[in-house]
């Protein structure tokens, strides 16, 4: 079995790498702008960057990272762009829902959420199926 390199990822990596420095400026500037160099300080906004940066950076690897397996697996070329602009959309949603609400209620954070666990089951089980069939 011969892996290769596996670029349809690595373009996913790229574009979640933008978000996440556009999150962490954001959080930046929040700090400077409340005085709050560690937690919240009590401050809304401040949570929200917060929690919209935490959030991707507690999901995106692991998606990225089997994305990746399945891809340099050599599995369907269109199942991995398929799930690596899934995973595109669904962590800009739940940014854009993080960063506006935190209440549960938001549409945008938990159709983010829910599209990212449907990206790292179907990711895993591509996995699993290419190495079963090889």
């Amino acid at each position: 079995m011969t892996l290769t390199f596996p670029i349809v990822t690595a373009a996913c990596a790229a574009l979640i790498g933008l978000l996440a420095a556009f999150l962490t400026v954001r959080v930046i500037l929040n700090r400077v702008r409340f005085k709050c160099d560690t937690g919240d300080g009590g401050h809304a906004a401040l949570a929200q960057a917060i929690r919209a940066h935490g959030n991707l950076t507690e999901h995106a690897p692991l998606a990225l990272l089997l994305i990746g397996f399945a891809e340099g697996l050599h599995a369907p070329l269109a199942a991995v762009y398929a799930l690596g602009g899934a995973l595109v959309l669904a962590r800009l949603a739940s940014a854009w829902g993080l960063s506006h609400s935190l209440e549960l209620g938001s549409s945008t954070r938990k159709s983010g959420a829910g599209l990212t666990v449907l990206v790292i089951v179907v990711s895993s089980l591509l996995i699993l199926y290419t190495l079963a069939t090889r």
